[in-house]
């Protein structure tokens, strides 16, 4: 291996693909067992490599070199072999400062809660201290090595003003879980989660939901990545190479998530749009006729809506680790809220609100067959269409125009 990431468990990382965006060399995961560890550091096979869960702190011992930085935090996650020196950095440091300036959480005079006891607590507790925190403590299972419980964390210091959560919990492809419950800081004015796969962690949509500044840690992975190549490569890129390969990494992996009433043109709008996005599309009607080997209404017949809402949350729930895709929900698959959080980890969620006279009552939709349940079931599903997505576009008759609109929103940020 001549450039890599080394690690534990790989199959969540973007690491290959953002380096192949900022360089043309060959940059390989490299999934190493703890078995195995001892003899892939010592053969020294590598010019440089990143280092993540569980061996920031493990390789330090291998190494001849460690910058006073990474000293001082006790944990390494970028080597470079110079003439078979082993020289290690701590690139995370830079990252994690970068995506708290970004998303503008202020750490000044503010009390810090850390979760996780591993090598990126240790770059988030150095980062809290830099910017200026007033308090900072480190959330593990365990008491201990500078680590307080989470019962304790919640008991002592429900009064945290910023939660930054260091642990694998939510990350690909164990999605929909939280670390903690956030409901128990009610002064929480940020959140920020170094996972980044999903794009939004359930910890982070739970935080959002709630109206506080919260994000994932995506651009921190592009950021260390950017640092850790200068270090490979002993030069310099332009700031301005973060935000690019960061917004092109979001948009390559982010869903657009199609909800509305049946009948809206969702399906039809969805198609054009990932052609025109070069994304998957997806269909949840589609995959439960697919799943059952049975149409719709047969499903209705035998199992009644309850039944088919318990087999949509399925299929919803193994949507959520897919990404890059446009989905087309079917017209109530928002009226689970569990289904909403899952959607809203990897994508954003577009609300296509049709006018209700231009949408036709079909035999196909068994709760909307006549135009008196289509109306009815408007007037319930609308306020939890609005108050439930991210973008909400009125469109008209012509799909491809209304593809277009959606695009256009999408590439100028609106979502």
């Amino acid at each position: 291996m001549t450039y890599g990431l080394i690690a534990e468990k790989l199959g969540h990382s973007f690491s290959k693909e953002i380096h192949s965006m900022l360089f043309d060399y060959d940059y390989e995961l490299c999934e190493v067992s703890k078995e195995n560890f001892d003899s892939f550091m010592k053969k020294r096979e590598f010019k440089a490599i990143n280092v993540t869960i569980p061996y920031k702190e493990m390789v330090i011992p291998y190494l001849d070199e460690i910058s006073e930085n990474a000293r001082k935090i006790g944990a390494v996650n970028t080597i470079v072999n110079k003439n078979n020196r082993l020289i290690g950095y701590n690139t995370d440091y830079l990252g994690l400062k970068d995506l708290i300036k970004r998303q503008n959480i202020e750490i000044k005079n503010k009390k810090v809660l850390i979760l996780g006891s591993g090598g990126t607590s240790k770059t988030a507790f150095a980062v809290a201290e830099s910017m200026g925190c007033s308090f900072v403590t480190r959330v593990s299972r365990k008491e201990g090595n500078g680590c307080i419980t989470y019962e304790r964390a919640v008991n002592e210091h429900s009064g945290a003003d910023v939660i930054i959560n260091t642990t694998p919990v939510g990350m690909y492809p164990v999605i929909n879980v939280s670390p903690i419950d956030i409901s128990c800081f009610p002064k929480l004015s940020g959140v920020v989660d170094v996972v980044y796969n999903p794009l939004k962690t359930k910890l982070v949509c739970d935080a959002q939901k709630m109206g506080i500044n919260a994000v994932g840690g995506l651009y921190m992975l592009v950021s260390q990545a950017v640092r850790a190549a200068e270090k490979f490569l002993d030069t310099e890129v332009d700031n301005s190479e973060i935000e690019r390969v960061y917004k092109d990494i979001y948009a390559s992996k982010q869903n657009i998530v199609l909800t509305g009433m049946p009948g809206a043109g969702k399906t039809t709008i969805g198609k054009i749009l990932a052609k025109k996005l070069g994304k998957e599309f997806v269909d949840t009607d589609e995959l439960i006729v697919q799943r059952e080997k049975k149409t719709i209404p047969q499903i209705f017949d035998e199992v009644g809506e309850k039944g088919f809402r318990k087999i949509e949350s399925d299929v919803v729930s193994d949507l959520g680790t897919v990404q890059n895709s446009i989905i087309s929900t079917g017209g109530g698959a928002v009226l689970n809220p569990i289904n909403v959080e899952i959607l809203k980890e990897n994508g954003v969620i577009v609300f296509i609100d049709r006018d209700i006279s231009s949408i036709v009552a079909t035999k196909d939709r068994p709760l909307t067959s006549n135009r008196a349940d289509l109306e009815k079931k408007y007037n319930e599903r609308y306020p939890i269409y609005k108050n439930g997505c991210d973008l909400h576009i009125k469109i008209g008759n012509d799909a491809e125009q209304n593809a277009i609109k959606i695009t256009e929103m999408i590439k100028e940020g609106c979502i």
